[in-house]
């Protein structure tokens, strides 16, 4: 957070900050936490507004170092009055969705764990597994599990007992695959079944991620037995082949509970310093059904507020039906009346948030934890390596300071052809690929049978730092995009191109840069004729190579992209009339070049700016007349 002027700030305006404080209603609501430019801070709710934010200034000392600091910066309070608690529970999490508050962030998005995404969006839901959650109002992320195998053997499992679509693009244009003959996909690419009963496919797939298994076992019966009676046998064998798979995914289920048929989600958590992995049990019908991990900051508060929080934040995503009807805590949530009331009112049945005394509940709970014990050892193990990693490359480097942010840069092409470079960033030895970014070479000499890998790098490099030679307040101080350390994919010649540049920006002596060779795995730096010397397993030189190996696998996949794109243009582009915007539809509405040739005029007519006339003299590039010899007269 950037500096404050303390005049701004309530904290150090005693007379403004009562007068304030004063002004807040002693009733249900949510409050604002504002700074001196009007930014929000952070988000909250209280079933007394005042006694709530009056405790951020009483013990300023005894808050947490996150919360120290945002109460140091805030300037303005703003709330809004609800008529209950629950009620202030549903608007916080819509504010907090629509605002994003910097000091409400709790789980950290570091792509550990994986979700199940089905594409409700679409007239053709796609099921797959993602660990980026994008935002959309339709589509559904079931997750994050921390079994990964068992979450792909069940989506595997799920099919084969479902005829779900199994390709992202149709294999051919006109026909259905192998897959649709067998019974595995009912015919998605040929729109072979509607949009509506495809729907009706995928939401009994959505019950088996929702952890509804044996109620959708009970209706398939129910549906197999009509159609039985009404003598649909085939239709009645496939429900019996769909309710046998389902049967056997249950008795996979690694973990069954005793004298439990109460659906019940149990959370627990383990930290230390720094990290908190929490985990979810699932049990429903006296079955674990879903295993779900989180990892939070430990500072972000206390253990009740950690669960609290990843409670609310894993209930505002699911569906009513999700919603358990027994919560079991490790820790006593501070609101925990509140978040049972707001989700008895979601679910429409009662909710209980419970702290587990008697044995069987308790045990429950003490297996949650034990395994997030077990997640928290990986998680320190995890660390501690990229810690030694840094460690040992500011030593290996001779750095002043442990290099945070780390940049890597590589050049893909094919003999000059379609060049492009890669920069992929690792923080803390971690990759961050929020600050993954693309380059088009566009050094003109740089073409198909000329390539210059050297005069490539130093263009990229210029274009990532000249903002810093025009600007040089921007360079470290204030800015988190100033790398500590640069790496070039290459020998001494690609440094030296690259320190050329970094000596016209006049950045040389501010920016740490060194490259990896490939061959012999060897670091060189600035103005050395040789490598320095390293053990190729030592940690350092380790952690260089995962950025490299990085940087190449990002500019490869964009080199493949681009001379694809090229290559499926380059034949259209020869048809006149027909400019880029065209190109583009045709190519969405087709896939490819081949089904374009093989469409008909009248089928190119349908694509939105392509007309009769147009179609014709496409199709006719496509199919040229052949030459006839006159006829005798």
């Amino acid at each position: 957070m950037d500096s404050i002027a303390p005049a701004l700030t309530l904290i150090h305006n005693p007379e403004k900050l009562e007068a304030r404080l004063k002004e807040i209603p002693k009733e249900p609501g949510v409050y604002f936490m504002r700074d001196a430019r009007d930014q929000i801070l952070y988000i909250g709710k209280s079933k007394c507004l005042r006694s709530r934010v009056r405790s951020y200034f009483r013990d300023t000392h005894g808050h947490a170092p996150r919360t120290a600091i945002m109460v140091m910066h805030i300037a303005e309070i703003e709330f809004i009055v609800t008529d209950t608690e629950a009620e202030a529970l549903a608007l916080e999490a819509n504010l907090i969705k629509q605002h994003q508050p910097h000091f409400n962030v709790l789980l950290k998005d570091d792509k550990k764990y994986p979700y199940l995404c089905i594409t409700w969006s679409e007239d053709y839901p796609r099921i797959y597994i993602t660990r980026k959650r994008r935002k959309s109002l339709k589509d559904r992320y079931y997750g994050p599990y921390v079994d990964v195998g068992l979450l792909r053997s069940t989506l595997n499992l799920v099919k084969r007992i479902f005829p779900l679509r199994q390709r992202p693009q149709p294999l051919f244009k006109d026909r259905a695959c192998l897959n649709y003959d067998i019974g595995r996909c009912p015919g998605v690419c040929q729109e072979l079944i509607s949009p509506e009963d495809y729907h009706k496919i995928v939401q009994r797939v959505a019950m088996v991620f929702q952890g509804r298994t044996t109620e959708l076992v009970d209706v398939l019966t129910q549906q197999m037995e009509k159609a039985a009676e009404d003598l649909k046998f085939e239709q009645a064998a496939r429900l019996r082949d769909q309710i046998k798979g389902l049967e056997r995914l249950c008795a996979d289920q690694k973990v069954a509970l005793p004298d439990d048929t109460v659906s019940r989600d149990a959370i627990a958590l383990a930290t230390d310093e720094q990290h908190a992995c929490i985990q979810i049990f699932q049990v429903r019908a006296g079955r674990l059904v879903g295993r779900l991990g989180f990892v939070a900051d430990a500072q972000s508060g206390t253990l009740g507020e950690i669960l609290q929080r990843v409670l609310e934040n894993h209930y505002q995503s699911v569906d009513p039906v999700e919603i358990p009807a027994v919560i079991l805590a490790q820790h006593e949530l501070p609101e925990g009346d509140i978040l049972a009331e707001y989700l008895s009112s979601r679910r429409g049945r009662k909710v209980t948030v419970e702290v587990p005394q008697r044995q069987t509940k308790a045990n429950l709970v003490e297996m949650v934890e034990r395994n997030a014990q077990y997640e928290l050892a990986r998680t320190q193990q995890f660390a501690d390596r990229n810690a030694q990693a840094v460690l040992d490359l500011a030593d290996m480097l001779d750095l002043p300071d442990l290099p945070r942010r780390i940049e890597g840069y590589d050049i893909s092409h094919i003999q000059g052809s379609d060049a492009v470079a890669s920069q992929v960033v690792f923080v803390d030895g971690l990759p961050a690929k929020q600050h993954y970014r693309h380059y088009k070479i566009k050094n003109p000499e740089v073409r198909a049978g000329h390539s210059d890998d050297f005069a490539s790098m130093a263009e990229v490099i210029r274009r990532r730092f000249r903002r810093y030679a025009a600007h040089p307040e921007k360079r470290r101080h204030g800015d988190p995009d100033w790398p500590d350390l640069v790496m070039i994919d290459g020998g001494k010649g690609q440094l030296s191109a690259v320190v050329e540049v970094l000596r016209e920006l006049n950045l040389l002596q501010e920016l740490k840069v060194v490259s990896l060779a490939k061959k012999r795995e060897e670091i060189f730096l600035p103005g050395e004729s040789k490598p320095i010397e390293t053990e190729a397993e030592q940690p350092g030189v380790q952690l260089l190579r995962r950025l490299r190996d990085e940087a190449h696998r990002f500019a490869v996949s964009f080199h493949r992209q681009k001379r694809t794109d090229r290559m499926r243009r380059s034949r259209l582009s020869e048809i006149p009339g027909l400019g880029q915007h065209r190109q583009k539809e045709l190519l969405a509405a087709f896939r490819s070049i081949d089904y374009i040739r093989e469409a008909s005029p009248q089928q190119l007519a349908t694509v939105p700016g392509i007309g009769p006339h147009l179609a014709q003299q496409i199709y006719d590039y496509f199919h040229p007349a052949t030459e006839t010899a006159d006829e005798p007269a």
